[in-house]
């Protein structure tokens, strides 16, 4: 059987902490859409275009073999729908802490009742990436501190160029 998870964010901009957990949906999924949202109502700092080559440039530069098996894509509307599509069985939430499990459980309660064929995976951020989120990286790197610690190089330098048109 070929499953297939889809793993969806804003990614505004993808982090290490994203990183790890796509790394480790990889190694249990047969393949992993990375689904990157693409919501005309919210205004993320990078475009949809930006968030999605900075996440394909990441990868590409990853030499682990099970990277091999995911894809990225641009989406828009109910997660369960993207899902539906896709021949998703699965979706992937990344947890830090306790307070995440509140909000990702009732999205995943929510989604159950939607889509009761597609199942919701946590995967516990590691330790290293436990503190790190978008909104915290977004807000250092608009002071002028430094998120090399937290982001791909990559991610850096498109975060710096929206920063700097603004």
């Amino acid at each position: 059987m070929n499953t297939i998870a889809v793993y969806p964010g804003s990614f505004d901009p993808i982090t290490n902490g994203h990183l790890d957990i796509v790394a480790r949906a990889a190694a249990v999924f047969d393949k992993v859409i990375v689904a990157v949202l693409a919501n005309p109502r919210k205004t993320p700092l990078l475009s949809v275009e930006t968030r999605m080559a900075v996440i394909r440039e990441v990868l590409a530069a990853d030499t682990r073999p099970l990277l091999d098996h995911l894809e990225i894509m641009a989406f828009d509307g109910l997660t369960v729908d993207f899902c539906r599509r896709n021949g998703a069985t699965a979706i992937v939430r990344g947890l830090r802490a306790i307070s995440d499990f509140e909000t990702e459980m009732q999205l995943a309660h929510n989604n159950g009742v939607l889509a009761p064929e597609v199942d919701t995976v946590f995967f516990m951020t590691s330790v290293a990436n436990g503190y790190v989120s978008s909104s915290l990286v977004k807000e250092i790197a608009a002071f002028g501190g430094d998120v090399s610690a937290m982001i791909p190089p990559v991610a850096q330098r498109a975060l710096a160029a929206a920063l700097g048109e603004r």
